[in-house]
């Protein structure tokens, strides 16, 4: 119950305000979309929100953890949703602003998702990929080596 609410308050305060409060703060006033472009909107939205239910749950359950740096997982989650992207959280936040740029027809949501795009890849090439060499060593190597940072890998490598 514990790990419960610790994800769930992380969520409210990060992927809350950075995939659901500003998206509306920048749009609030902007009617609704329509047709093909609302249901794709409402269809990357629920996408993005499944597969962050799912990685926190991965992280949980086979981590130890939840998505907080301050909680971080205690062992290196690479099931799931992780088999195929190393950073699938980010990814499922950048899909829900696009589904809120689709939702609005709003390029300046598209844009704000492209921003965040670039600090995400500065957060995880500076600090997060080499947090995670140092703490898995060998473990996060391998599974580095054979899973995309991002987008799974057409041919995954294997590590010799």
């Amino acid at each position: 119950m514990k790990l419960f609410l610790k994800v769930a308050l992380f969520t409210l305060v990060v992927p809350g305000t950075v995939a659901v409060l500003v998206p509306l703060l920048i749009k609030w006033d902007r009617p609704v979309a329509g047709g093909a472009t609302l249901w794709l909107g409402v269809c990357l939205l629920t996408l993005g929100t499944l597969l962050y239910l799912r990685c926190v749950w991965d992280f949980a359950v086979s981590g130890g953890g939840t998505p907080a740096p301050i909680d971080a997982p205690k062992r290196l989650v690479t099931n799931g949703v992780y088999r195929y992207s190393r950073n699938p959280i980010y990814v499922a936040v950048l899909i829900a602003i696009a589904g809120w740029a689709s939702l609005f027809q709003a390029l300046v949501l598209a844009a704000y998702g492209i921003v965040l795009f670039a600090l995400y890849s500065l957060v995880v090439q500076r600090h997060e990929e080499p947090h995670l060499a140092r703490q898995f060593g060998d473990e996060y190597a391998a599974y580095a080596a054979t899973t995309g940072r991002w987008l799974p890998r057409l041919r995954r490598n294997h590590p010799s």
